[in-house]
């Protein structure tokens, strides 16, 4: 019995000090301790669709840890007027929306630095569908019918050159490419809605 206890006192102890040098993601020990920060990124998006110019709007944001790794999500919306081919039943021209949402993961090489670079990417879903009426008629009526839904995938690899304005924000100026698939809506294809962008943004936070 008493070397049955000895021997677990010997497991125990050998298991404290195991525990004591154990690296972990949260280290309450002080000395690798993980820095959490958090920041934002509102963001306009330049790209093509079919062939004609489109501009998203929208941003992306979540938790940093350690000034590199921020883990997050982001959403983004097409603003403009993109006309679609044909007319639609009423004899009149059908515009495209589109939308899409995600988890964003975002590495920031050399934070401190006045002029870096990060990279990263979006993978989530959306929807795209066909829309009757012009975003700016001038009725004053903007509850326009959109009809011809369809979900899709998307993933959207990104890199930026980033300027450290002040403490707490940086202007973000980047490019990206958009992959879609999954989209069935009529006259929308997913090879006309993956394209590249250019982006511009403003990142705000603590770093």
């Amino acid at each position: 019995m008493k070397k049955a206890l000895m021997a677990l006192l010997i497991l125990i102890t050998v298991q404290q000090a195991r525990a004591q040098h154990a690296q972990t993601l949260f280290s309450n020990n002080g000395l690798h301790k993980t820095r959490i920060a958090a920041y934002g990124v509102p963001a306009a998006k330049f790209t093509s669709i079919d062939g004609k110019f489109g501009v998203l709007t929208g941003g992306y944001g979540g938790v940093l840890l350690n000034g590199k790794w921020m883990l997050g999500a982001g959403a983004y919306s097409l603003v403009n007027n993109i006309a679609l081919p044909g007319v639609n039943a009423n004899g009149t021209t059908d515009y495209l929306n589109l939308w899409y949402t995600g988890a964003v993961v975002e590495y920031i090489h050399n934070s401190d630095k006045l002029i870096h670079w990060t990279a990263g990417t979006l993978i989530g879903g959306g929807g795209v569908s066909r829309r009757d009426k012009h975003r700016f008629d001038d009725d004053g009526d903007h509850n326009s019918y959109n009809y011809d839904r369809s979900g899709l995938f998307v993933a959207e690899p990104f890199a930026n050159l980033e300027i450290n304005i002040i403490k707490n924000l940086r202007l973000d100026i980047g490019a990206s490419y958009r992959l879609v698939k999954g989209t069935s809506t009529t006259a929308i294809t997913d090879s006309k809605l993956s394209n590249p962008s250019v982006h511009v943004g403003l990142k705000a936070g603590i770093f």
